[in-house]
């Protein structure tokens, strides 16, 4: 494998470490600018809007360039949101920090698995990508637990200033060993809006804002709801965000491996026992055994999902997959700010901390019946659109990388 996936999977870990590693440091940044844990949340959701609008926008402004060049500007985008989130004198510029760094999100990983992929030959295509992939998760093992005990001993803002080194390392690496690339040609914009005319597009994407809105319900206010109800003390968040983390990479491989073989008998379980053990975590939280298997368990459940979703998006694509990918992550981080939100609402209206896993059990259970829905929408039609057209299959093997 080429040097320069390392300098990609390097730029995938920054990316991944400064989305998650704000849950397992809101109650320090809450502390630090006087507001309450609802009103920190807004960091988790600001990001995720960030992703959302910004991961099409940055896709089309990116065929305006060479891809290494905007794979550079990205990295900068980075680095510049990350420095003024560990800078930043009040709240709001904070926000503003995480706003600009999620710019660069969506559009790193939809150019960097082009990128990847062109990088290598033509049957090393899908290693090429999980390659670059293996940074997203290894930043939510190692760089999200890291990143939480160093924010909690030595403050959150040395953090963030280690995540813009982070970028700075990885704009380097991308300067030095990518390869220039041609800026893409014949990009039409309107054949790729058209896609998002297919109802089946659409119920896709909405399962994947309701499906991972679910994990994040829970997750964003995991700090809280351990210290305060499971009785875990404050440095006990960096492993229960490791068991998140591993239960992430598992999820991820497993989804991986079944969407191609059942992709839809897939979605059935995984949702639905997301939906079940996020209901189970308003009791199983009161115990701190139970309490980080449920952990592990939310990470798994929610990760096997992130395939089959992304591959369900791509293959109702017809004919423009590139957009699609692009906005499939922003409807990710659609869901991120959705259940944020609600779970802040929940816990100012004094339900408790544990009260956001509802939310996210109603999430992942109406992104169940939309699966069952669009299912049965698709029996009726015939089956038809299941497949992409024009991809080949080892161009659709590719798209369950997540």
């Amino acid at each position: 494998m080429p040097l320069a996936l390392l300098a990609l999977a390097i730029g995938a870990f920054g990316i991944g470490t400064t989305e998650f590693v704000i849950m397992g440091l809101l109650p320090e940044v809450a502390n630090d600018y006087g507001v309450s844990i609802p009103t920190a949340g807004y960091l988790v959701t600001g990001y995720a809007l960030g992703v959302m609008f910004g991961a099409p926008l940055m896709t089309v402004l990116g065929t305006k360039v060479s891809r290494k060049r905007m794979l550079m500007l990205l990295m900068g985008l980075f680095i510049v949101g990350n420095l003024l989130s560990a800078l930043a004198p009040a709240f709001a510029v904070m926000l503003i920090g995480r706003v600009v760094a999620s710019l660069a999100h969506g559009a790193f990983f939809g150019i960097g698995s082009v990128v990847a992929a062109d990088l290598v030959a033509p049957d090393k295509k899908a290693g090429a990508i999980a390659m670059m992939f293996t940074g997203l998760t290894v930043a939510n093992v190692v760089g999200v637990p890291l990143g939480t005990l160093v924010g909690q001993s030595a403050g959150w803002r040395v953090t963030f200033g280690i995540v813009a080194a982070l970028g700075v390392i990885g704009l380097i690496g991308i300067s030095r060993l990518v390869p220039d690339m041609p800026k893409p040609k014949g990009v039409r914009l309107r054949h790729e809006l058209a896609a998002f005319k297919n109802v089946q597009v659409l119920l896709a994407m909405a399962m994947t804002v309701l499906g991972f809105g679910g994990v994040f319900a829970a997750i964003t206010y995991i700090a809280p709801m351990m210290t305060h109800v499971a009785g875990f003390a404050d440095g006990s968040v960096t492993w229960l965000l490791v068991l998140f983390g591993l239960g992430m990479v598992g999820g991820n491989l497993v989804g991986g491996k079944f969407a191609d073989r059942a992709l839809m008998p897939m979605l059935y379980v995984s949702l639905g026992a997301l939906a079940v053990v996020l209901a189970l975590f308003t009791l199983t939280a009161h115990n701190k055994v139970l309490s980080a298997v449920t952990i592990a368990l939310i990470g798994a459940l929610g990760f096997a999902t992130v395939p089959p979703l992304q591959k369900r998006v791509l293959d109702q694509a017809h004919g423009a997959p590139t957009l699609a990918s692009a906005v499939n992550i922003g409807a990710f981080n659609l869901g991120n700010a959705l259940s944020a939100w609600l779970g802040g609402l929940v816990i100012a209206a004094d339900f408790g901390y544990t009260a956001p896993n509802w939310v996210g059990a109603a999430l992942a259970g109406g992104a169940l019946v939309l699966a069952f829905l669009s299912a049965g929408l698709e029996r009726r039609a015939g089956g038809a659109g299941t497949v992409v057209t024009g991809s080949t299959p080892s161009e659709q093997r590719t798209t369950v990388h997540h």
